[in-house]
Order: C-alpha cells, then sequence, then structure tokens
C-alpha cells in the first residue's frame, strides 16, 4: 500500500470476504461452465476491493500449484461467465468486474522458510 492510498475499510473487507466465499463456493460445485475447464481444484486465497467497491482482484491458486498461469489465464477468459454466475449468489448494487491474479505468497512464504533454515544451520 502506498503512502497516498486511504487505508482498507472495513467495508471493503466485508464485500471482499463475501465475494472470496461465493467464488469459493462457485469453483467447488462447478456452477461456472468453462469449457472442458474443471474449477473444483482452484482456491481463492483473497479477494481485495477497490475503495469504490467496482472491481474485485481474485488471488486464485491451483491445487498443488501446477499449470497456475494457464488457470489464470482462463479464469481470465471466461470473467464474465464466473461473473453472471455470481451475480446470483450475492446482491449488491453495482457487481464488481472480476479480476484473476496468480497468488504468490505461498511460494514468497517458502522462500522465506527456506532462507531461516539456510541461516540456522
Amino acid at each position: 500500500m502506498s503512502k497516498l492510498s486511504k487505508p482498507i475499510s472495513q467495508r471493503q473487507l466485508r464485500v471482499g470476504e463475501m465475494i472470496k466465499q461465493a467464488l469459493g463456493m462457485i469453483f467447488l460445485r462447478d456452477e461456472a461452465k468453462l469449457g472442458t475447464f474443471e474449477t473444483k481444484e482452484i482456491t481463492v486465497t483473497e479477494v481485495r476491493m477497490s475503495q469504490d467497491l467496482k472491481i474485485a482482484k481474485a488471488f486464485v491458486l491451483p491445487l498443488g500449484g501446477k499449470n497456475s498461469q494457464e488457470i489464470v489465464d482462463t479464469l481470465k477468459e471466461f470473467s464474465f461467465v464466473i461473473r453472471k454466475v455470481l451475480s446470483k449468489k450475492i446482491t449488491m448494487k453495482y457487481l464488481p468486474k472480476l479480476l484473476f491474479v496468480k497468488d504468490e505468497s505461498f511460494d514468497y512464504a517458502e522462500k522465506i522458510e527456506n532462507l531461516i533454515k539456510q541461516t540456522n544451520k
């Protein structure tokens, strides 16, 4: 977060969590028909909302981390289908535009853990 941006509001956190849970259920139940693509193995780790709640950035990670960029690209391509299914799950004045991003926090945490192990030896 830059110094000029406002802190994240309680409302942004609440809406982000609501969308995260809804996306998780949509992917788990494979409700968004994305061709031959299976969404059951996709984990939504976090959803960050913009200040005006019109853009939702969803951080996703496939189970096992395999083909993660390919999965994110497919989700980006079919985001309008996922958004349509999401509109039936949650009620908001404006349904946010969905942006899908590969979650790299687990890779980063593993890298830090390995560095700590190396320094302890």
